[in-house]
């Protein structure tokens, strides 16, 4: 009898762990690392988010390999910036798929920059002029005041697609607005030296950081967005800071940062390797500390270049 019970209890094992919490999650396809952060935050083990990407890569410049597919496939949520930052891999992605529920349009399909007020919004849409988007920039993440407006949007479509759970995605981003607030708080009041500080940009990638600290941005190394410069062209670049000095210039750490370097080098100020996103740097490993140490970066090079 005892050897029956056990060969009973075998013989049940596979039906519990195909009803295991962990089976059930909900699975989000997050585009960038810090949607995946995020969608963690909101979900907690009610999901489970993956990243397409890493911080040390360029999220315009993703090939749509047959793993990522695959990954779309099997998706409940596709959870991406939009604003066109993925137009070159994610829609081949989604048609490869066949997957219906995260097409464009379905409540599967998120899209984060739907939710904020976007900056740099071209006024005449001219693709000799570089990696410009139609919908303004793309790079959202890096103003906390953004994550907060994406995290409201997201729990609510968590909520939509995953009905029976959305007392606790309510529950769970209450918790996490109490916990942002008071970050936010922490971060505002450390940033106070930054505002009015003038500052080179590699890439034109912060203007939502610059926007949140107020920091003035008064040259970009790149003579077009997503376009290498050129040495004569960092020389132009450093004739002009003479007139309108920057106290630091900044790269992300996806970024090749010899052109950073040379300026940093020729106009003696520090070049600052910020977190593209979580996991850009050992203390980047999740939002709150992606913040943490891109503001501890930014006013260790303004104390430094006083």
């Amino acid at each position: 009898m005892t050897k029956l019970k056990i060969l009973a209890a075998l013989a049940a094992l596979p039906l519990a762990l195909l009803a295991s919490p962990a089976d059930a999650a909900l699975r989000v396809f997050a585009c960038e690392p810090e949607w995946a952060a995020l969608a963690q935050e909101l979900g907690g083990n009610l999901v489970e988010a993956t990243s397409a990407t890493t911080a040390m890569q360029d999220p315009h410049q993703i090939q749509a390999k047959p793993s990522l597919i695959a990954r779309v496939r099997n998706a409940d949520l596709v959870a991406c910036t939009g604003a066109e930052l993925e137009i070159g891999w994610l829609p081949q992605l989604l048609q490869q798929s066949g997957n219906a529920r995260v097409q464009p349009g379905q409540p599967g399909n998120f899209a984060a920059a739907d939710a904020v007020r976007k900056l740099d919004v071209p006024t005449q849409l001219d693709r000799s002029q570089g990696d410009v988007h139609a919908g303004g920039n793309p790079h959202i993440q890096n103003d906390p005041r953004n994550i907060a407006a994406v995290a409201g949007a997201l729990a609510a479509r968590l909520q939509q697609i995953d009905p029976s759970n959305a007392a606790r995605y309510a529950q769970q981003q209450a918790d996490f607005a109490r916990r942002w607030q008071q970050a936010m708080a922490r971060w505002n009041a450390q940033a106070a030296p930054l505002k009015g500080v003038s500052v080179a940009s590699q890439h034109k990638g912060f203007v939502y950081l610059y926007d949140w600290l107020g920091l003035k941005e008064v040259a970009v190394l790149e003579p077009k967005p997503g376009v290498e410069p050129t040495v004569s062209h960092l020389q132009g670049v450093l004739a002009a800071l003479k007139s309108q000095p920057a106290r630091m210039v900044i790269y992300s750490s996806y970024q090749d940062p010899r052109a950073s370097e040379w300026l940093s080098k020729n106009a003696a100020i520090p070049a600052v390797k910020l977190p593209a996103t979580v996991g850009g740097s050992d203390r980047a490993k999740d939002l709150f500390g992606y913040f943490d140490d891109t503001l501890a970066r930014l006013l260790a090079a303004a104390t430094a270049a006083k």
